[in-house]
């Protein structure tokens, strides 16, 4: 037994990483990010920059994940270090905008690319997100996990749609259109740094995944070694696939077609071949379909879990009797996911509302290493080094990102901080029944 907890390698670690990053946001965010920094350098810089942040993150979290190897995660590292209600807030944005707000994205996401076989209003692409999201929620409930079965197919289908985009996009490179530049002093848009801010919000959206391989820390062979070199590997993949894939669309369109679309990938091969922008919206679709699938089974699990632990509503403990699935978890989720989706209607709307509130924990997540170092907890594992400049670094983007995103997009931000807010009188009243339930059992 503690030999296979003690299995991973640096390839396994690394593969971990890449997969828990690539999704549908390479596909669609780079859009936002040419309407926010209208300017070929400055778009590649703020990604590369997404990309080493990210990397110092998983490097931090690679001790945190050391530190408690066997029940890790930001849930943990957030309770241990500042207390219980702190947890549970975690828990309860997961619940309410995080695991449900990325789902309503990833339906938005596939409804932009249905769009581009037949004429799609916007009421109706909020409906085929309902619909599928409901869909294949009826499904899992009933047993019939698709995403088991084809998870390879659709993994399969988006990473050769990256690499049909890549190779097509790039071939075109040499002969750019006119006004094509990565000189960060040709034409520099105003107030850069505000842009750049913004545009995290897409990079951190498909960056988003990389705590989860750190998580495994305490199963890496000599994780001292191997699982930094993974967090680096990994991020380093993913960032300069990412950087190939926005290359490639900016060979093809101008950041003007680029910031106007909403099915980016299929509209920049559309713009090469006749056929192009069709073949790579079909595989793209299958993908996100795919991942949809796969959380709305998995995540509802999260729920499931925490409810059990009785810091949630009882009835999402609740299992199906005949399917043996937490039926009554999936329902909410998939009806709190179709709340968002009226509410917002849009994939920049969701990702904004859902990236905020993601990174505000991930930072306080960060800060617990100060914590920890401070209460000399000694472990095994990873250590970080050039501690504390590399968690500072991450504090010192994600804070600004945080601030930036509040006071420029408020709509999106303070709806979250309104949710999490009501957040707290819930903790206390889970916090009283669970004493009272004590009391009584100790009578």
């Amino acid at each position: 037994m503690d030999e296979l907890k003690k299995a991973l390698t640096t390839r396994g670690l690394t593969l971990i990483a890449i997969g828990a990053c690539i999704g549908s946001g390479i596909f669609l965010t780079p859009a936002d990010s040419a309407k926010n920094l209208p300017h070929h350098g400055f778009i590649l810089l703020t990604w590369a920059l997404g990309g080493l942040v990210s990397y110092f993150g998983a490097m931090t979290f690679s001790e945190l994940g050391s530190i408690y190897p066997k029940e890790g995660g930001v849930y943990v590292y957030l309770k241990n270090a500042y207390g219980e209600l702190t947890g549970f807030l975690y828990g309860w944005i997961i619940l309410l905008i995080v695991n449900t707000g990325a789902l309503a994205a990833l339906g938005m996401a596939l409804a932009g690319y249905i769009s581009f076989f037949a004429p799609v209003s916007e009421g109706m692409k909020a409906g085929i997100a309902i619909a599928v999201i409901w869909g294949l929620t009826v499904v899992n409930i009933f047993g019939v996990n698709i995403s088991q079965g084809f998870a390879g197919i659709f993994t399969g289908l988006k990473l050769l749609a990256i690499f049909v985009i890549i190779v097509i996009g790039l071939h075109f490179l040499p002969g750019a259109y006119p006004g094509f530049s990565l000189n960060p002093l040709d034409n520099v848009p105003d107030y850069p740094a505000t842009g750049m801010l913004l545009t995290f919000v897409g990079v951190f959206w498909s960056m988003g995944g990389w705590h989860h391989a750190t998580y495994v820390a305490g199963e890496a062979i000599d994780p001292a070694r191997t699982v930094p070199r993974a967090m680096l590997y990994g991020t380093m993949a993913v960032t300069i696939v990412y950087l190939l894939v926005i290359l490639a669309c900016m060979s093809v369109l101008s950041l003007p077609q680029m910031a106007a679309s909403d099915k980016l990938a299929g509209d920049a091969m559309g713009a090469v071949f006749h056929w192009g922008g069709k073949m790579v919206s079909v595989m793209i679709t299958v993908s996100i379909f795919g991942t949809i699938g796969i959380y709305t089974m998995t995540a509802p699990r999260i729920y499931y879990a925490m409810a059990r632990d009785g810091i949630f509503f009882g009835f999402l403990s609740h299992i199906s009797p005949r399917y043996r699935t937490p039926y009554k978890a999936m329902l909410f989720q998939a009806g709190w996911a179709t709340v968002l989706i009226l509410l917002w209607g849009s994939f920049s709307k969701l990702i904004t509302f859902v990236t905020f509130m993601d990174i505000v924990f991930m930072a306080l997540a960060t800060a617990t290493i100060f914590i920890y170092r401070k209460r000399k907890i000694t472990h095994s594992g990873y250590r970080l080094k050039l501690y504390p400049v590399i968690p500072l670094i991450y504090l010192a983007v994600t804070i600004s990102f945080v601030i930036n995103t509040l006071f420029s997009l408020q709509t999106e931000s303070m709806a979250g901080v309104l949710i999490l807010t009501a957040g707290v009188p819930v903790y206390y009243y889970f916090r009283q029944r669970r004493n009272k339930a004590g009391d009584e059992g100790s009578t």
